[in-house]
Order: C-alpha cells, then structure tokens, then sequence
C-alpha cells in the first residue's frame, strides 16, 4: 500500500478504506510516512472532504496512536462533557460539582488555554495548592471516594492528534470540519468516557463563527460517536459575548463560586443547568433532561453542588476557605474602571477583543510556553442589552502591569458597542444535535 495512491485518491475526492487511514497515520507516528506527505494528505481532506465513515476511521485511528484510558474501575456511567472554547466559559467549574452531586462520575479531563480562549486548569491552578497533576489511580480512587475529580491531559492521549495539529497550524487547513471534529472527539474517546455531551461555541469569540459552521461541527462530532458506540449529544451556544461577566482565572473561579451559592450571572447558571441535565439524563440518573435540570436547580438552592465543589478542592490539595472568604484568590495589584463615553444600549460585546484584551494583561497565553497570572482579567460591568449612561462603569480591568491596562484600556472600549435603541434579544442556545437529527430553537 502506497501512501501516494492514499493521497492521489482523496486529492481526487474518493472514499478512503479504513485500512488505507489506518496505515497513514501508523505510518505518520512511526516516522516511515513524512510531514510532507501528511501535509498533502490534510490539504486533500481540506477540500474534498470526508464521509462520516471516514471521518470515524480517522478518528479512532488517532485514538489508537497511544493511551486510551480505562475508566471500569469507575461504577456507573462517565458522562464527560466538553467545550469548543470560548471566554468567561467556566461552565466545567460550576456543572461538575452539581453533576457529581446528582451521582454520576465526573471523571474530568481537562486542558490549558491557548490564544483568546481560557483553560479549566488554568482556572483551577489559581486555587491555592490545587494539583492537576494527578496519577492515574488517584485520578480513579478520587472519582470512586467523592465522585469527581478534574486533572490535566496526559501527553499520551491521542498523540497522533498533537502531531496533525502542528502540521495543520502551519499548512492554512485548521478548519476543515472532519479533521476539527476528529481532533475532538479523538481525545473525548480516549479519555474513556461512556457518554459525551459537547458544547458547541459559535459567534465572535468561537472558533466556528457562522451558525452553519458551527451546526455541521456539531453533527460530524454526534456522528463519530454514535459510531463507535458513544452516547453523545452537543449543544449548540452563543459566543458572540463572553459567558458571565468575568475572564481571567481567579475572577472566574470567583464566578463560579457564585453561582454555586445561587448568586451568578443568569446565562453561566442556564448554560450549566442545560449542559448539566444533558450529562445526568445520559448517566441515567434522570427520567428526562427536565427531571435532571429540576435536580441541578436543588443542588445549587440547598448548597450540595457547592459543598460538592469544597470536596473537589479539598480532595485535590487546594485551600477550600477562599470559597468562603473570596478576597483569598490571587487579587490584581492594580484596578481600573472604563467608563461610558455616552448614553445608550449594549449592542454587543466582542467576545474575541474581551479575550485577546485579557490575554494582554497575562490572563491568557499568546504561546504555549506564556506563563499565566491567575490575579489578572477583565470583569464585566454591562452585557449586551442593558441600558447604560455616559459616565457609568463598563468595564473593571484587573492588571499587575500599567502599560498593559493602557492598552487593554482602548482594546475594551473598542469591543463594547453602543447603540441608540436597545438592539434584538440574543439567545443562549441555538440548537441541539443528537443522532436523530438537528433540532434548531
């Protein structure tokens, strides 16, 4: 089997056998097939597409390029749940508990943030002492003991799939749905989980910017898990203004606390309610997603879900009394208030420009080697719709460094849009995909 004849025949928009995927990416992470190669392959795919067929082979192709994790000394189902990134998303921060609170294990792998979009370690390392690092037995014995626990990737899960994502940084073919949606759902399934719920970004802030862009992720993805024997939903959700009304670590840690006690920004605690009954009804644990969501809403009224987050922090090594006491997370030296120029209506926020603003003052990491400063971010004053005057606060920027907070200063001013007249409600929600269809709200 000659990989040329491979590429030659998708190049020609052909179907690839699963066998001819298979010893392409064998062959890529023995070192017999060359980038160059690979980089053809990826521009063929780029334009020719992939079947779904196809685009499951690749994907467990990758999963078999290292580690699968074995989550059968966990009883019950892992529902895992995971976000196309955004900003201010802390949604694993605040649905994790209470989904773990409803008794289905949350098993929780998790990565760092790149570029405009945050990390949920990173958020978590803002805790005093919290280790992310965990071996995989205690990784196992935490979910059994408490019901959740939360680490980092290991550098073995799929790792055919890091190796294609460089090529493909630096080839222009990033967004090609069936390579996005196999790099996805490559790591989801490694990982182990029994069911998966995805959280499908579109707007400003997102990576898939059009709605249609962002539904066909959405369904190859519930595709290549109904193939290979996944119960996998995605939502569809809004990024067109950052989620809640802080970014930045600890601000979001912060914000998550909050919403634990009942007291968050209403569109972090819908997206948490949503996603959270979607895990609890696949688990099992729920007649329907209704019945799942009125346990979510208990959770977070009698405080269960927020002791459950105690538990996490306590059990993982972090200090649990900053969640009574929240000036003990990592404080910004320096606050400074962007106020209004005039008098109007939020007709947007540019979810990106909030991002990259945060990124600047060291919330984020412009490469993957930036070190992060969990104390600095940008909290929100204002969300699209609300009625502001000239002279009232917009924007409350936390920074350590001056001319840092100069810059982001006019970066934030810029990506808060005001109008004459109030602008048309947005949604949350879009849509959801499951393996019956689309279903558009």
């Amino acid at each position: 089997m000659r990989v040329y004849d491979t590429i030659l025949k998708k190049r020609n928009g052909m179907e690839l056998s699963t066998e001819e995927i298979n010893h392409l990416i064998r062959g890529y992470m023995s070192g017999s097939v060359p980038d160059y190669q690979i980089a053809a392959f990826v521009m063929a795919v780029f334009f020719q597409g992939m079947t779904a067929r196809e685009t499951s082979d690749l994907t467990m192709a990758i999963v078999s390029s290292g580690e699968q994790v074995d989550l059968s000394g966990i009883a019950g189902i892992k529902v895992d749940k995971h976000s196309t990134g955004g900003v201010g998303d802390k949604t694993t921060l605040v649905l994790g508990p209470l989904v773990a609170a409803a008794g289905v294990p949350v098993a929780k792998m998790s990565g760092r943030g790149l570029g405009h979009t945050g990390g949920t370690i990173d958020k978590l390392e803002s805790i005093p002492g919290f280790n992310t690092s965990l071996d995989r037995d205690v990784f196992i014995e935490n979910v059994n003991r408490i019901g959740i626990s939360i680490g980092g990737q290991t550098g073995n899960l799929a790792p055919a799939d890091k190796k294609l994502y460089a090529l493909r940084d630096v080839t222009a073919t990033v967004d090609s749905i069936p390579l996005i949606a196999s790099s996805v759902m490559s790591k989801k399934i490694a990982a182990g989980a029994d069911a998966i719920v995805l959280d499908v970004k579109t707007g400003d802030g997102a990576f898939m910017k059009t709605l249609e862009s962002a539904a066909d992720l959405a369904k190859a993805m519930v595709e290549i898990g109904t193939r290979v024997g996944r119960q996998t939903v995605a939502l569809i959700t809004d990024m067109e203004q950052p989620l809640g009304n802080t970014v930045g670590n600890a601000l979001e840690v912060r914000e998550a606390v909050e919403c634990l006690r009942g007291d968050g920004p209403p569109d972090l605690r819908e997206l948490c309610l949503v996603l959270g009954s979607h895990m609890v009804y696949l688990a099992g644990k729920a007649a329907s997603a209704e019945e799942a969501r009125e346990q979510l809403e208990a959770f977070i009224d009698n405080g269960r879900g927020l002791e459950k987050f105690r538990e996490l922090v306590e059990n993982q090594g972090g200090d649990p009394s900053f969640i009574d006491n929240l000036s003990l997370l990592p404080q910004a030296g320096e606050k400074i208030t962007v106020y209004s120029h005039r008098d109007g209506y939020i007709s947007g926020i540019r979810a990106e420009q909030i991002g990259i603003a945060a990124m600047t003052l060291g919330a984020g990491r412009e490469t993957k080697d930036s070190q992060i400063d969990h104390s600095v971010g940008i909290e929100l004053m204002k969300k699209r719709g609300d009625k502001v005057n000239g002279g009232e606060p917009l924007a409350v920027i936390c920074a350590n460094n001056a001319e840092k907070a100069d810059q982001v200063k006019e970066l934030v001013l810029r990506a808060i849009e005001i109008s004459q007249e109030p602008p048309e409600p947005g949604k949350l929600i879009w849509g959801q995909v499951t393996p019956e269809g689309v279903k558009m709200y």
